[in-house]
């Protein structure tokens, strides 16, 4: 199979290939935008993209990413777009779980996001690129609950979001609000 002229080049991921960090924090957080990618994984994240409305040849493509590149945050978000976009909410969760596990992993946080807290990362800074992934993939886990019904859950990720994110960067509030409106029976 020969890749497509459009193919995009190593690193085109928004980190250049020689932007490796001596320091863990700073590879962690270069693999968040894409660095340390193999190549064989990014060609088949971008032929999964290309085949998205083809979901056996698509999924197919994000198997192949995972087994060269396994637990890399960019296999993990290709894999929750796919689900997420595809209305797979229950698998698209399944995949935002393994990934605020990696999150926490990667931050050297508590597995259980309920044990987080605030000092325990940089989360004010929005250019502290791990923290943010974390509150992200906190912020898409939270959404999930709330779509699949799971209002409680849903809110204490919500809650924790911001507890972690006070400033409410990432939006946490209108989930509150979407929460609500559930409650209430208002799907306006």
């Amino acid at each position: 199979m020969s890749v497509p002229d459009a193919y995009p080049p190593a690193g085109a991921a928004g980190v250049s290939p020689g932007a490796q960090s001596l320091d863990l924090a700073g590879e962690l957080a270069a693999a968040c935008l894409g660095a340390g990618l193999p190549e064989e994984a990014e060609r088949h994240l971008y032929l999964a993209g290309l085949s998205y409305h083809r979901d056996e040849e698509s999924l197919g493509h994000l198997q192949a990413a995972w087994e060269a590149a396994p637990g890399h945050a960019a296999v993990y978000i290709g894999l929750y777009r796919f689900y997420f976009y595809k209305n797979r909410l229950h698998e698209a969760l399944d995949v935002a779980r393994d990934c605020l596990r990696k999150a926490a992993r990667d931050n050297g946080l508590p597995e259980d996001w309920r044990q987080v807290r605030a000092e325990d990362a940089d989360f004010g800074s929005f250019d502290a690129i791990l923290p943010r992934f974390f509150l992200f993939t906190l912020k898409a886990y939270a959404y999930l609950q709330l779509r699949l019904g799971q209002l409680e859950e849903g809110r204490a990720a919500v809650e924790k979001l911001l507890e972690l994110d006070p400033r409410d960067k990432l939006g946490g509030k209108v989930l509150l609000t979407v929460l609500e409106r559930q409650i209430h029976g208002d799907d306006d």
